[in-house]
């Protein structure tokens, strides 16, 4: 039997991290290529440092002859999202960044093992396994831990941006460390919060008056005791941030992606990949199966894992671990996963429908755990597969 008493850690990091400014500049493109081209081919990565942003990576269009027309938008898609992160620095600025754009024609041996043609189905995008993973803990069906973690920081950017907080800047870091009693969350032990700031003046005090309110106001009621310890900007001044201070790299923070360490994870990064890349759009599919087994009742938690070959179409294992918890064999969950959704490449994109530019928003605070939106924008948070796996078990 899983402890049912311990505390776990998980931490988020802002929309303006440098390796966030990275994935939002990745996925980004990938969106715009997407709105001309729906089956578009995109692996794009971004680095950036002080006042430099390189891009690089392939794209496949139907016509490659359109290609430039595309790349001559790149360094106006990636300062718009400098721009609206807030970065207006005098070592990182928006209007004065050098933007390198070195994207190139996709490989066409990839292509081949991923394109469909004759009778061979569209193949994966790569070999590799996927991990999705649901817990009835939140509201979300997410850990409780990166949930709360990643609506700290959201809740920080929304009053930044608004005006409301104008001395906070994009760079921040969150923590929390959540005591369970059995096996449910009641309670925050540590609260850590790093944030840039506007002025060196500043202390570790003053920044704890700005963001305690919001924080609080954040958790649960209850969960913020007098035990509680808290930890805002413990080294102290922090005015140089993003790119500046440190540099991003796209696909560093996975585990701010996904579950904050609560659940296994693959290893792919997502960002700037379109959805022929089984890395990010399998992923979304094991989170969309195994929030519907919890949504279900069939279990408190669940861990899907899906497998893939290159040029394979069909997923070469399906896992189910209900840790425990589950009303239904996890066998019987493997079993019905098949008969509720076509889990090769086109199937998840079309089932999800993943061929939309609706990537650029799961570039910060967390790919799991959001509301699904009108326009398709995560598509994988649906619980709309409920009834057909009661009847498929």
């Amino acid at each position: 039997m899983s402890r049912q008493n311990y505390i776990f850690t998980s931490e988020s990091v802002s929309e303006g991290h440098p390796d966030k400014v990275c994935d939002r500049i990745s996925d980004a493109i990938l969106d715009a290529f997407l709105s001309e081209e729906p089956e578009a081919r995109v692996a794009c990565e971004t680095f950036a440092t002080t006042n430099r942003v390189v891009i690089g990576g392939e794209v496949g269009l139907s016509d490659q002859a359109r290609l430039a027309t595309y790349m001559a938008r790149i360094p106006d898609i990636a300062r718009a999202c400098i721009k609206d992160i807030g970065y207006e620095q005098d070592e990182f600025h928006h209007a004065t960044c050098e933007i390198t754009n070195l994207l190139h024609q996709q490989s066409a041996h990839i292509a081949q093992g991923v394109n469909a043609s004759g009778d061979k189905d569209e193949g994966a995008g790569d070999q590799g396994i996927m991990f999705g993973y649901a817990t009835n803990e939140t509201d979300a069906l997410m850990p409780a831990p990166i949930q709360f973690s990643h609506a700290i920081l959201r809740r920080l950017a929304e009053v930044r941006k608004s005006g409301q907080e104008p001395l906070l800047r994009p760079d921040a870091k969150s923590q929390i460390s959540v005591r369970y009693e059995n096996g449910k969350p009641v309670g925050v032990t540590s609260i850590v919060l790093s944030t840039q700031h506007a002025d060196e003046s500043q202390s570790s005090a003053d920044i704890r008056a700005i963001v305690e309110p919001y924080i609080r106001e954040t958790l649960p009621d209850g969960w913020i005791t007098d035990a509680t310890e808290w930890w805002v900007n413990p080294t102290g001044t922090f005015v140089i941030g993003g790119p500046d201070g440190d540099a991003g790299l796209t696909g560093r923070k996975i585990i701010v992606d996904t579950y904050g360490g609560a659940a296994p994870h693959g290893g792919g990064a997502f960002s700037g990949k379109d959805p022929t890349k089984v890395d990010r759009s399998a992923a979304y599919a094991a989170r969309y199966l195994a929030k519907n087994v919890v949504a279900a009742g069939m279990a408190e938690r669940c861990t899907i894992q899906l497998s893939y070959a290159i040029g394979v179409s069909k997923p070469l294992s399906i896992y189910a671990d209900t840790h425990g918890t589950g009303d239904v064999d996890a066998s019987a969950i493997e079993a019905a996963i098949p008969k509720v959704m076509d889990l090769t490449p086109r199937g998840i994109r079309t089932h999800l429908q993943l061929n939309k530019p609706i990537y650029e928003r799961t570039a910060a605070y967390g790919h799991f755990g959001r509301a699904p939106e009108a326009d398709g924008g995560f598509s994988w948070e649906r619980t709309d597969l409920v009834d057909a796996l009661k009847a498929s078990v």
